[in-house]
């Protein structure tokens, strides 16, 4: 039975879709069946594993309002054990028409209940918002995990985000847990990106992995090109930051 996690933060240009693009491709290339579910109408996952949100017919706007099956949209990307829900802009009228429909927090919950034993892990990319298409993802989830961009405001929204956590813990998913934190776009040389990481460790004790993102050119351009970084360039230092998430992620389940 997959485990499913959403890689979340309010706050937009953080890191979400390339930790989920990278990190979910890194985990299928050492073995692990995954399946990513793009939950942003952006649809930057979608594109990220090379496939054409223009040609998108079906998406997760379809899913969760429940027009499809979820075998029915279910794509098989050309890069190891990844599998993808793919998104498009339709999926940004999702948060109206959500609002009149029964159980509005637990559609995507109950769309991807068939699949959850064909796949190690299952990762939803968020929007950068906290409205019902991430209620949706939160209530679907086993964990959160958080991408915090190495930067003064960094922390802001925090609150707001934990606070929304509690929130959905009490009413909708009492067993959501905080798997870890994300340092992105870091920078070992400045004194900034320093002190960011020593307030997100007081933040989030013992959350913070060991592995930060660093700021990389290959890891900017893989996108346009359809690539997760590791098969784009694998000798980059954005590949090898992912790997190393990966198996430091890994090892987090196992010690769980």
């Amino acid at each position: 039975m997959a485990k499913i996690l959403s890689i979340v933060n309010q706050k937009g240009g953080v890191g979400k879709t390339t930790t989920a693009v990278n990190l979910t491709a890194s985990l299928g290339r050492m073995g692990k069946k995954i399946l990513l579910i793009d939950m942003d109408p952006q649809g930057n996952a979608t594109s990220g594993f090379g496939i054409n949100k223009r040609n998108v017919i079906l998406s997760t706007y379809d899913l969760i309002l429940g027009l499809v099956k979820v075998d029915e949209m279910l794509l098989k990307t050309e890069y190891e054990n990844v599998d993808v829900l793919p998104s498009n802009m339709a999926l940004a009228g999702a948060e109206i028409e959500l609002v009149e429909l029964q159980n509005r927090h637990d559609r995507l919950k109950q769309a991807i209940v068939s699949v959850k034993d064909r796949y190690d892990y299952i990762f939803i990319d968020c929007p950068p918002s906290l409205g019902l298409i991430t209620l949706n993802a939160l209530s679907a989830s086993d964990s959160i995990l958080v991408p915090i961009q190495c930067e003064y405001y960094a922390l802001e929204g925090l609150s707001q985000l934990m606070a929304t956590i509690r929130q959905i813990k009490r009413l909708y998913n009492p067993h959501i847990e905080i798997e870890g934190v994300l340092l992105t776009m870091y920078d070992g040389r400045l004194n900034l990106n320093l002190q960011v990481m020593e307030e997100v460790k007081k933040f989030f004790p013992k959350k913070v992995y060991a592995t930060p993102i660093p700021r990389n050119v290959r890891l900017s351009e893989a996108p346009s090109y359809g690539q997760p970084v590791i098969y784009f360039d694998k000798y980059s230092k954005g590949a090898k930051a992912y790997e190393d998430l990966a198996e430091e992620f890994l090892k987090k389940q196992d010690e769980i």
